[in-house]
């Protein structure tokens, strides 16, 4: 099979009627999981999507819900006084939302609990309520590894990022702290320095994960600087009426314990991404970090009537606007599988 040719199967039958069985069921409904719903919609296949009830990692929305300007996204954007202004992330995931719904759409505010694609109909149950699909498109996102220090969540989106594509821009000639010794680190580091007056490196060891090609490039950058056998143990912030903002932090040192105070304008945490996978395990196959395989040039799974999309499959781009294309292709995808591989009903 290719990804242009889709797959065909002897007949299949279903003892459950017609009526009761969806073409198609999103789990999730992030950029990618709303934009398949909106494709799904329009080519009146009455999506029913679950949106995740913003418990253990599913959040309705997905990441973007706790993103405040986003200025990436084309189009998303309007302009004020000769100023382009950025779209706020919930903000845009409602106009997503109510799109989808327009043409159609069934989003429930729901967490699917458990799976069971071993024939079709594909069933997706919630708490002990079965749910029958001709397909399935997953688009449960990732999410980032956080610190866990209290502090942290009080100033996430105020200062405080797992994403510098997304907020770097808004640290222009600022000093942010960046989290981690990996190549993610490396590679945010050094994209934050396009922005940044100065980025300072935070790890916990001397030694790295990174890869020698990128950890030369940051130590080859006269911009950053280095923070090594530290953790932060507190994001230091203010708040001025409306406005919340990061001021600095504390780090300890991890050899000595001894704590101390550095200023900075944000933090950015660089320490790895996790897919919302865990429901799939031994069901669909996974790289060994949790990403769902796709095939190439496609969104098909392992699994025949199975799909995935945005950043449960991603591991390399991880932006919403990478999620939402895949969401269309696995829209595609699964309308042209569900018309070649039609099922007989009771």
């Amino acid at each position: 099979m290719t990804a242009n040719t889709p797959e065909t199967h002897p007949e299949e039958k279903s003892s459950i009627p017609r009526d009761q069985v969806h073409r198609v069921i999103i789990i999730g409904s992030g950029p990618g999981g709303l934009t398949a719903a909106l494709y799904n919609a329009r080519a009146n296949l009455k999506p029913l999507v679950f949106e995740g009830d913003g418990f253990e990692q599913t959040m309705p929305g997905g990441q973007l819900m706790i993103t405040t300007e986003i200025e990436n996204y084309p189009g998303m954007v309007h302009w004020k006084d000769g100023q382009l202004h950025g779209m706020q992330g919930p903000e845009m995931m409602d106009i997503l939302r109510r799109q989808a719904q327009h043409f159609g759409a069934d989003c429930r505010q729901q967490r699917v609990t458990k799976v069971d694609f071993s024939k079709r109909p594909l069933v997706v149950e919630v708490d002990d309520e079965k749910h029958y699909a001709e397909s399935v498109i997953i688009a449960t996102g990732a999410s980032a590894k956080w610190l866990d220090i209290p502090t942290e969540a009080d100033y996430k989106s105020y200062g405080v990022s797992a994403c510098a594509t997304c907020d770097g821009a808004f640290f222009k000639e600022k000093h942010v702290l960046v989290v981690g010794g990996g190549d993610t680190a490396m590679e945010e580091a050094n994209y934050l320095t396009k922005h940044a007056a100065k980025v300072t490196i935070v790890h916990r060891r001397e030694e790295f994960r990174a890869s020698k090609i990128m950890l030369d490039r940051c130590r080859n950058n006269p911009k950053i600087a280095w923070e090594l056998n530290a953790v932060i143990t507190e994001v230091v912030g203010k708040t001025e009426g409306m406005r919340k903002f990061v001021t600095g932090a504390k780090l300890k040192d991890t050899k000595t314990g001894a704590i101390r105070d550095v200023a900075c304008d944000g933090i950015f945490v660089a320490i790895g991404h996790q897919p919302n996978t865990d429901l799939f395990k031994g069901i669909i196959t996974m790289d060994e970090t949790g990403y769902l395989v796709t095939e190439p040039r496609s969104t098909y799974t392992n699994v025949r009537g199975v799909f995935a999309c945005g950043d449960a499959q991603d591991h390399v781009y991880r932006q919403a606007v990478t999620a939402a294309g895949t969401g269309c292709m696995a829209a595609i995808d699964a309308e042209r599988f569900i018309e070649s591989n039609p099922i007989t009903f009771a």
